[in-house]
């Protein structure tokens, strides 16, 4: 269990790394090519240390852990899955940029699934109180980042599919499969994830970072990259839980910490068993 108190300097690191990895992800879209590649992976790496920081100090370790080595190796199964047999998201091939690969994946890869599922268990944990409904919105939340995330890398060359057919208008080079994929991935994910014990914390730097994750993302397709359409397919599908969760996730941030009141201890209405 995570200590009651915890002091200052330690409250701080989650909230330093947080900011280091939303400054590289800024800063990203103003450097020359030759470094974008090492500004994505030190966001990645960032992102992911604020969160596994934020849950050992406010969750625990063995919560931390419970939460991020499962998810990390549903990930990179799926992945080596993926690149060997094209199941489940389709014909795909990783490029050499995103740092060292085993069996064809970059290790880098498990990591953005651990970066983005540590603040969308709590959204969807918020949103629902059965495992089923934890397990469906958090799937759709990770497919829906998806749709920002799949445009973005294979424009970028860090990865490519054999047949991108049929995409959606607007999002060439993806076929409808990955988001298929994403979703029977995320519901594993979600399902295991969902096994962990719901502990109130102060969760206003998941909040923040979920709230980057998307704002910056919609932005990033409508003005920099040029994609109205990937803006509008991702704005909309992961607005379809975003914004409701917001609802109930700002006025908490913009207030004092507390613990969630609602998320962590609220208990399944159907019992353990769910």
């Amino acid at each position: 269990m995570p200590s009651r108190s915890i002091a200052a300097p330690l409250r701080a690191v989650p909230w330093l790394l947080g900011a280091l990895g939303i400054l590289s992800q800024i800063v990203w879209v103003l450097l020359p090519e030759d470094l974008r590649d090492t500004a994505t992976i030190t966001s990645v790496l960032l992102m992911v240390a604020a969160g596994a920081s934020h849950a050992i100090l406010h969750r625990g370790a063995a919560w931390a852990a419970g939460l991020y080595l499962p998810t990390a190796a549903i990930g990179f199964a799926v992945e080596a899955l993926g690149t060997a047999t094209g199941l489940p998201f389709g014909d795909y091939r990783y490029g050499e940029r995103l740092g060292p690969m085993l069996l064809d994946v970059p290790l880098l890869i498990p990591l953005a699934w651990c970066m983005a599922a540590y603040p969308m268990l709590l959204l969807a944990r918020r949103l629902a109180s059965t495992r089923m409904g934890v397990t469906l919105i958090g799937a759709w939340t990770l497919m829906a980042w998806d749709l920002f995330l799949d445009p973005q890398m294979v424009g970028e060359g860090h990865w490519a599919f054999a047949d991108p057919t049929p995409a959606l208008p607007g999002s060439p080079g993806i076929p409808l499969t990955n988001y298929a994929g994403w979703f029977l991935t995320g519901l594993l994910i979600f399902w295991v994830l969902d096994h962990l014990p719901r502990r109130a914390a102060d969760d206003r730097l998941p909040t923040v970072l979920l709230l980057w994750m998307y704002a910056s993302n919609v932005l990033a397709a409508a003005v920099f990259f040029g994609r109205p359409a990937v803006a509008l397919w991702g704005g909309v599908a992961m607005g379809l839980t975003v914004v409701p969760w917001a609802r109930l996730a700002v006025p908490e941030l913009l207030g004092p910490a507390s613990p969630t009141p609602r998320d962590p201890l609220a208990p399944h209405p159907a019992g353990p068993s769910r």
